[in-house]
């Protein structure tokens, strides 16, 4: 393993991230619901099935080791905390896998990050000079 991808292994596991937990536990709170009642609106809008357990809740909302939910989960637990699906697999992707969103109102940021996908790894160190030149605060 190189050093880079220890150092990231080291600063996940070193200060765990809790976004998924925090957003969760924030409407929870926030629409007074139990364990039970949470789990109970957490269905999928595709199948129609409840797919979230109220233990796996109360793992997450407790800091203890639960299964990262996979995209039914997601779509069921949007419904359950009643915010956007791509919120919630935001706050998955920073807990569980260590991706951040990078978020611009006018959506010009995610566009910017999907187009670099299509540059060469000259033409993205020649676009990241470019917006240091325009972004440093000298």
């Amino acid at each position: 393993m190189n050093l880079m991808a220890e150092q990231d292994r080291g600063a996940l596991t070193s200060s765990p991230r809790t976004q998924l937990r925090d957003l969760v536990r924030e409407r929870k709170d926030a629409a007074g619901l139990s364990y039970e009642r949470l789990a109970a609106r957490c269905v999928d809008p595709e199948s129609g099935q409840q797919v979230i357990k109220s233990s796996w809740l109360h793992r997450l909302l407790t800091g203890l080791p639960v299964q990262p939910p996979d995209l039914v989960m997601l779509r069921g637990l949007a419904v359950g905390v009643d915010v956007p699906l791509r919120r919630v697999q935001d706050a998955a992707a920073a807990e569980f896998l260590g991706i951040d969103v990078v978020w611009s109102a006018s959506g010009e940021a995610r566009a910017l990050v999907e187009r670099a996908d299509k540059l060469t790894p000259t033409q993205r160190e020649q676009v990241m000079r470019l917006l240091d030149a325009f972004t440093d605060p000298q």
